[in-house]
């Protein structure tokens, strides 16, 4: 082995080193961030529907004690937190539905008839 070489291997030089990231760089989660800031934070973690029937499914979700804070001051009092968020989820999914019924209630569809007459159904 040459000079040069003992010199690398000596300082190091041509070595892969695993290097442990820093805890201070780690990226935090949107969730850590939001509630670092005091921010409520909700989520949908996973879906699951039936094979069978599509329509048919359960959502799993995650939040933070600031979207916790958030339900109750709007009126969620639910003993339970899971009880509490999956009241709110129940309302949003209502609220979904009962959007698009107002919508397909509200269509009109025009029908030019001839002659200057117009039909509206």
């Amino acid at each position: 082995m040459g000079l040069l070489d003992t010199a690398k291997k000596a300082i190091g030089v041509g070595k892969a080193k695993k290097v442990e990231p820093s805890k201070s760089k780690t990226k935090k989660s949107a969730k850590e961030i939001a509630t670092e800031k005091g921010e409520p934070w909700v989520t949908v973690i996973d879906i699951e529907l039936d094979p069978e029937n599509p329509g048919n499914g359960a959502f799993e979700l995650d939040w933070n004690e600031p979207f916790i804070k958030q339900l109750w001051k709007a009126g969620y009092r639910d003993e339970e937190e899971n009880d509490m968020v999956d009241r709110w989820f129940q309302d949003v999914c209502r609220h979904v539905v009962l959007e698009s019924y107002e919508k397909d209630e509200a269509m009109v569809t025009r029908n030019d008839l001839g002659d200057g007459k117009t039909e509206y159904r």
